[in-house]
Formats: C-alpha cells, structure tokens, sequence
C-alpha cells in the first residue's frame, strides 16, 4: 500500500506494546501522524523523551480527530478507559485494543462505544516480558499473527473498516487472522494463558524453596527454570486482569491440564516408562511443527549460545 492506512492514530497506553505500535506505525508509514496518551506522567514524559509521537496531557485531546482509536491498557481498565474517550470518538472512527481475552473486552467496549464508531477488537500474538515505553521496538509485530475479532454480520461500511485495519497490522508486518472472539479465548488459554500461570506458580514454589536449598534454585538454574522466570517477570497487573477475565476457559484448560499431570504423576510412580516415552515424544511432535511453522527458531539452546554448543 501506498501512503498511510490512517491519517492520525490514537494510542492509549504507552507501555510495550502501545509504544511498539507508535514506533512500528511511524518507520513504515502506516499513519501520518501518531498521538498518545498513557494515565502515568512519569510514562507520557518518558515518551516524550523518546519521541513517541505527539504525547497528549488527556484521552480527549489524543483521540481528537483520529481515524483509528488503540487502547493497549489492561483488559480490566477497558471499560473506563473507554467511556472517558467515547465522547471523543469522531464518526466512522475505528476503536480497536490489544487485550489478549476478547471476549471480556467487546462486551466493555460495546457498553459504551458511540454509534457510528467502528468497534473491532484485536490481539497481537506478540509481545516480551519487559514492560514500559523503553520496551517498545518498531518490528515486535513482523511475521507475527494479529487477530481480529470483529462483531458478525456488520454493513458495508464496517467491512471496509475491517480492511482497514487489516492492512495497517499488515504493514506493521503482521499475519492477520479473523477469530471468534470466544474461540480466541479458548485458543489462548492453552497457548499463552495457562503457561504464564505455570511459570508464576513454579517460579513462587521455588523462591518458597529457597530457605531449604540455601540458593541454590537460583545459582543452578538450568535452561528451563530459567526460562520460566522470563516467562514470569511480565507484567502482573495484565496477567491478573487476564485471568480474572478468561476464568471460564482457563479453568477449563487448567482441569484438562491437571488430569494429564496427575497420569505423568502416575506413570513416574509406578514405573511406567512406556506412558512417559509416548507422552514426551507427542511433546517433541508439537515442537517441530511449532519450528516447522516458523514460530520459533531450531538454534541450539534458543539460539543463546553464540558458540552453537548445547548447554551442558
């Protein structure tokens, strides 16, 4: 595409991923201009500092004239963030946000989305453990999915909406899906959802066992742990809001989980190698096609080791 999707965009949230948008939208070209506002002064002065964009002292003025409205704030600040913007929203205006469950923000955000604004709700699969306006980086969405989750059976106008803001994460460098919004969040409980909730909860059963093995969690940690912990340092207050929301399909998700723990809890106890053998080799399966895919990389070690050699 020629020139940009969206003459001005509003961001609200400067954290890693509204700030990754600003970057993204402004070395490609996807909008002409770039305002954003984030409820934290400390951050809106950071991104001052960084040259965000045009940073914006209230929600009204940053959402003013904008074609396409992003909220990237936590899925349980939707509500409010978006009846303080609503009066803003100018007609044909696109409202769209991040939040990783759908389901919770659609119903938010139609509560209180002025009619004739386009309300498509979104989800990049995409993001680090890192936080704040620094953490953004303007190719976090290449050859990543972006799934929109849009209301169904909409007019002309929506539809050509919807194109719209397909082909702005397109030129971010997305891979744009359109899901369900419930489907979205049966999809990420098991994808994303319930392995933070794993690393949380073995990365605190851990640090309760530092007093007995004298820190030795920590000076021996290997590969896995480790990598739970950067699973773990995101940020709690998304993930909370996360859970709190999808509790329906994350619990669903968690039952299933418990019960195929609760058989390998068995197998090791009475020996049976056999179910661990076939158990961990459906488990390499799905991580060759995770590589096949090109969602990851085949590098030794994640590709940490700049010698090639494994980690002993």
């Amino acid at each position: 595409m020629i020139g940009p999707v969206f003459d001005r965009i509003a961001i609200i949230g400067a954290g890693l991923i509204g700030s990754s948008i600003a970057l993204a939208a402004r070395d490609t070209g996807a909008a002409g201009k770039v305002a954003l506002y984030d409820g934290d002064e400390a951050v809106r002065h950071r991104a001052r500092q960084l040259g965000l964009g045009e940073v914006c002292e209230t929600p009204e003025a940053t959402c003013r004239d904008a074609d396409c409205v992003i909220l990237c704030v936590p899925v349980g600040a939707i509500a409010s963030a978006t009846e303080a913007l609503a009066p803003s929203l100018k007609q044909g205006a696109i409202l769209s946000d991040v939040g990783s469950v759908k389901e919770k923000a659609l119903a938010d955000m139609q509560e209180h989305c002025p009619a004739g604004v386009h309300l498509i709700p979104g989800h990049p699969i995409a993001g680090t453990e890192k936080s704040g306006p620094e953490a953004g980086f303007a190719t976090l969405f290449r050859d990543a999915w972006y799934i929109l989750t849009p209301l169904p059976q909409q007019e002309e106008a929506y539809n050509s909406a919807l194109d719209r803001l397909a082909a702005f994460w397109e030129m971010l460098g997305s891979k744009v899906e359109i899901m369900e919004a419930g489907r979205h969040d049966r999809v990420l409980a098991i994808t994303s959802h319930l392995p933070h909730l794993i690393a949380y909860n073995i990365v605190s059963t851990a640090y309760d066992m530092e007093s007995v093995g004298e820190g030795e969690v920590v000076k021996y940690s290997a590969g896995g742990f480790r990598d739970f912990t950067r699973i773990a340092a995101s940020d709690p207050t998304m993930w909370r809001d996360v859970f709190l929301n999808n509790r329906e399909a994350v619990l669903e998700t968690l039952g299933r989980f418990s019960e195929d723990l609760a058989a390998l809890q068995r197998a090791i106890r009475w020996g049976d190698g056999d179910t661990l053998m076939k158990e961990f080799e459906r488990a390499r399966g799905i991580r060759k096609a995770i590589i096949d895919a090109g969602q990851d990389t085949p590098d030794t070690n994640f590709g940490r080791n700049t010698s090639g050699k494994a980690e002993k």
